[in-house]
């Protein structure tokens, strides 16, 4: 698996405090199946970390897996605020793309409201050939009172990141509800951990079992889709959704506005 939004480097945001954390993280991901772990630290006005800091962080991360013996490809990237990002020259915003790749920007939506300039600002984000991903909209009261909001900025090219615990429930019914509505109408890409400590942790088949055993779907949002975006490829694909007992997204189909 491929986990495009994690917070394990240590002590720079509301993840990891020390490096052993960062290991005990970094020992349950590859536990649960993960051989590629994206750090994204938040960069925000709270939170004000540059890509130097984070290369740094990756890098002595990335020694004390080794040491340890930890079989885990750890990359560089960025969780970026979508006001804050704003402050950013290209270069920095380059050098926090997602996984490396100065063309993909993993941007956090907002756990209350809608933001005013959302779809202007991921449209110049595209004009510069940078493709955003959303992470965990499905936690937001306005996504989860009408999830088909969300649809004109993915037919312009806008990724949806859902996080694993709101797929499976941990992270109450209401972002359960949207996290399948937008898989149930095609708004979701990818499925990622967002693990701040080692209680974050999502293992496959509990995934598995939340999307009715699903292995090709489970397949394409956590290996599928993330690998093609990291490579700045064209998406494979998505197959057919198979259909189970959850199936809250048909009671949002018409609601866009």
């Amino acid at each position: 698996m491929i986990d495009l939004h994690s917070h394990i480097l240590p002590g720079i945001d509301d993840g990891a405090t020390t490096l052993a954390d960062s290991v005990q993280i970094a020992r349950d991901a590859v536990a649960a199946g993960v051989e590629t772990l994206v750090a994204t630290p938040h960069v925000r006005a709270d939170y004000p970390n540059d890509a130097e800091t984070i290369h740094r962080a990756v890098a002595a991360t990335r020694g004390e897996l080794d040491a340890s013996g930890i079989a885990l490809e750890l990359l560089p990237g960025a969780e970026l605020d979508l006001d804050y990002h704003a402050t950013l020259d290209e270069e920095e915003l380059a050098r926090l793309g997602l996984g490396g790749n100065p063309r993909l920007l993993l941007i956090e939506f907002p756990y209350t409201g809608w933001p005013v300039a959302l779809a202007e600002t991921l449209a110049k984000l595209r004009l510069r050939g940078v493709t955003a991903v959303l992470a965990h909209p499905e936690r937001n009261p306005e996504v989860q009172a009408g999830p088909a909001r969300l649809q004109p900025l993915t037919e312009a090219g806008t990724l949806v990141q859902l996080t694993a615990g709101s797929v499976v429930g941990s992270l109450g019914k209401s972002a359960q509800a949207a996290a399948h509505a937008l898989l149930d109408l095609g708004l979701a890409h990818v499925v990622a951990s967002d693990v701040h400590s080692m209680r974050h942790r999502v293992s496959t088949d509990e995934l598995l079992a939340a999307l009715d055993h699903d292995e090709a779907l489970v397949r394409w949002l956590t290996i599928d889709v993330p690998a093609a975006a990291l490579r700045g490829e064209e998406l494979p694909s998505r197959p057919p959704r198979r259909r189970g007992r959850l199936r809250s997204g048909l009671r949002f189909r018409t609601r866009r506005s």
